[in-house]
């Protein structure tokens, strides 16, 4: 299969990796958007400032066409990967939205300002596309170091769940099919805002229980934001409910839960982003996940503390405070 990653991210790279790397032989170009980091790509044969030391196979190739250029000299292309931050979803969609084959993207969060899950914005910038995603528990360097790692590829269209599971599906790295996209994408979304919550409690030293505690009524918090999209409620004990909600607030390697963990040390919520050099999408899709919640009434209270953490209306205790004294209440209520 001929397969094109588009953004040469930590998780972009370590997709094309796992691409690359699979014994079906797959043709993988990875696109990176600047022409500076492709060359140092093609010269050093590592992505020296995501993924330090992990050799690129010689058979993966390095691209910096526009996408136009790309998107027009790649007919033959099997399946199309996007793996830019959320924020740049949109304008990829639109440029891509007369593509005929399998498209799908790596990114979690919902959209700033709109508030909508990637699904809905390929709906409104390319409705015809047979599109879908693919995510899980899963960090960029573990899975670029061949890692046993699980993921799931959700879409409604069975030709696209298909093209991933034969993408990536090999010795290290196992892809299940699922057709419910919305319960995907939304454990993707909050599990961030999540993992802030988790490393603000580890930061500052509230222990072990507190921490089981939180993760168990944030996975209630997702849960219930699910249903109310019409999620299926099964998704949210697998890979991208579950699973992901685990190691995003537990793994050391978790970009959302050091924002946390700095944010517990005093730190102001520029200087813990600017400290990390890559994206933390808790940070911006919180306010968005709130904003979803609140259209819906749907009752988010570990997300409403995070969101007055990260626009400092509350300090780190005061967030926590404010969990521990609501009114007591049903565990299932």
């Amino acid at each position: 299969m001929q397969i094109t990653i588009m953004g040469a991210g930590a998780w972009g790279t370590a997709m094309a990796l796992a691409a690359a790397r699979h014994p079906g032989g797959h043709a993988v170009t990875l696109h990176a958007r600047d022409a500076v980091q492709a060359k140092a790509l093609r010269k050093q044969r590592q992505n020296a400032r995501y993924l330090p030391g992990i050799s690129l196979p010689d058979s993966l190739e390095i691209s910096s066409a526009p996408l136009a250029s790309l998107l027009t000299s790649s007919s033959d292309c099997g399946l199309w990967v996007i793996a830019t931050p959320m924020a740049g979803l949109r304008a990829v969609l639109t440029a891509m939205s007369e593509v005929s084959v399998p498209v799908a993207w790596l990114c979690k969060g919902l959209e700033s300002g709109t508030g909508l899950m990637p699904h809905e914005v390929q709906a409104e910038v390319a409705p015809n596309l047979m599109a879908g995603v693919l995510s899980g528990p899963s960090f960029a360097l573990e899975v670029a170091l061949q890692q046993p790692t699980a993921l799931v590829a959700a879409s409604v269209h069975a030709c696209v769940r298909h093209a991933l599971v034969q993408a990536f599906h090999g010795p290290s790295l196992r892809v299940y099919a699922n057709n419910d996209i919305v319960g995907v994408e939304v454990g993707g979304a909050v599990k961030n805002v999540l993992a802030i919550a988790t490393g603000l409690c580890d930061g500052l030293g509230l222990g072990l229980n507190a921490r089981a505690a939180l993760i168990t009524r944030g996975l209630a918090e997702m849960t219930r934001l699910g249903l109310a999209l019409r999620a299926q409620g099964d998704t949210f004990m697998g890979l991208s409910g579950l699973g992901d909600l685990v190691l995003t607030a537990t793994g050391d390697l978790s970009r959302n839960r050091k924002v946390g963990l700095l944010l517990a040390q005093g730190q102001s919520l520029d200087q813990a982003v600017t400290s990390l050099g890559h994206v933390a999408e808790g940070v911006y899709s919180a306010r968005t996940v709130l904003q979803r919640a609140r259209a819906l009434g749907v009752d988010m209270p570990i997300t409403e503390a995070v969101v007055a953490l990260l626009d400092a209306r509350l300090s780190a205790r005061e967030a926590v405070l404010a969990l521990m004294g609501r009114d007591p209440k049903g565990e299932f209520a």
